[in-house]
């Protein structure tokens, strides 16, 4: 997760930019700043959908072979 304080950056820097504009270094902090929360996102959105399990009304692992895939070989390496 994304430290609070960095958070509250980006939104700093994105008011900013709203109103006043940003300055050639505020703009690259504001670039790197929604890269690593960018890469913090995708990394967690990535473990969440590899630990789905997908149950059809009747109760029966309707998983898609992908993910099941990924998982074990997850877990085997």
């Amino acid at each position: 997760m994304l430290s609070p304080d960095k958070l509250k950056r980006i939104n700093e820097l994105s008011r900013k930019s709203k109103t006043a504009g940003l300055s050639v270094e505020e703009a690259k902090e504001q670039s790197s700043l929604r890269e690593e929360y960018l890469q913090v996102f995708r990394k967690t959105m990535r473990g969440t959908i590899e630990n789905v399990k997908v149950i059809d009304p009747n109760g029966d692992d309707v998983t898609p072979d992908k993910i099941k895939n990924i998982r074990e070989n997850k877990y085997l390496n």
